[in-house]
């Protein structure tokens, strides 16, 4: 059962299937019974440069015909339609049960995605407006997403904030929150169990887990940012390994999750299942070209890994995107990842 010569070699998977489209590599976690919690990696999509491989935001600058060919992709992976909303880092939260219609190949997109030169072929027509022309679909802000119903990821796009994905698996809620500085500053997560709680859901009985962002060793932001934070989530304060004063927003969310009645047993744990994935594809060709890339002094596919402290950090670990990484690396442009949460009908 061990024996290493049944060992699948990653490099050996095609990134294409039968039709010619991208297989996403993606990181599943089982939050509870019927209910997945999905992290997309860099891995395994149609993008180019410094969008590459598999960017699924649509506002970036990245071709549209390339995000929609992995958002595409995402949904035939996950075997769920995809709601995506627009992110504010706002307190904001929305029930999508009331909104909730499939108007692109993939799902519901309220997101604010740019769209390509021909508005069928990108596959983000809105409804008719009587005269036969198609509208551009109006826009969702906020960042919190909440359904009641089966067979909807939804979708929390992140290259540095932290993901929270919820629910309540006796009645079915789910949830997903985007949590960066401002967004923890406004209650986010409050607000979007406040929301579940509204429909159904019980505080006692709601499960939660922190998906990828980046660590407090790595997200520097300036003494005065850093200390206003601490005031209002004690012990976020950090100093970071280039020697500044940062923020941990991980601990700051996990404060926000117990001040709203959802205590540390209740926290699923993701970095085990990230950290065996990422050691999996430790030698894995197209991380390691996209490595090569990252303009961080160049190290190899396997020093990087090596070094690796937290591997739900973005910075840190190669599989996510990371706008400080990319900053660094004084590139003008990343792509975005999307950590979903669906339930099984």
């Amino acid at each position: 059962m061990n024996d290493p010569a049944n060992i699948v070699d990653s490099n050996a998977i095609s990134p294409i299937d039968e039709s010619g489209n991208p297989i996403p590599v993606t990181i599943p976690v089982i939050l509870a019974p019927g209910i997945t919690v999905t992290y997309t990696t860099r891995l395994g999509g149609v993008s180019q440069g410094d969008y590459a491989a598999c960017n699924l935001g649509g506002k970036s600058g990245d071709d549209p015909e390339r995000v929609l060919a992995n958002r595409v992709a995402l949904r035939a992976a996950v075997g769920a339609d995809l709601s995506l909303i627009s992110q504010v880092h706002s307190g904001n939260a929305v029930d999508v049960d009331g909104s909730f219609a499939i108007n692109t190949p993939f799902g519901f997109d309220v997101s604010g995605t740019v769209r390509g030169d021909d508005d069928t072929a990108a596959g983000t027509d809105g409804e008719a407006d009587g005269t036969g022309t198609h509208q551009k679909p109006s826009v969702v802000a906020a960042d919190g997403q909440v359904t009641s119903r089966t067979g909807i990821a939804l979708g929390i796009f992140a290259a540095d904030c932290l993901p929270v994905l919820m629910a309540d698996p006796a009645s079915g809620i789910i949830a997903g929150a985007h949590c960066g500085r401002r967004g923890l500053e406004r209650n986010i997560i409050a607000h979007t169990i406040d929301l579940m709680c509204t429909k159904g859901a019980e505080r006692s009985r709601i499960v939660a887990t922190l998906g990828q962002c980046i660590c407090g060793d790595c997200y520097e932001v300036g003494g005065d940012i850093a200390d206003a934070f601490d005031a209002t989530f004690p012990g976020t304060y950090t100093l970071t390994r280039f020697g500044g004063p940062g923020i941990d927003i991980a601990a700051a969310a996990r404060q926000c999750l117990d001040k709203a009645g959802i205590s540390a047993d209740r926290i699923i744990d993701s970095r085990p299942r990230v950290a065996a994935a990422t050691q999996y594809l430790a030698q894995d060709q197209e991380l390691r070209d996209l490595c090569r890339i990252d303009n961080e002094g160049d190290p190899e596919l396997d020093e990087r890994v090596g070094a690796i402290k937290h591997s739900l950090c973005t910075l840190e670990n190669p599989l996510w995107y990371s706008h400080r990484r990319a900053a660094l690396a004084k590139k003008p442009h990343e792509g975005r990842m999307l950590a979903l949460i669906s339930r099984q009908a």
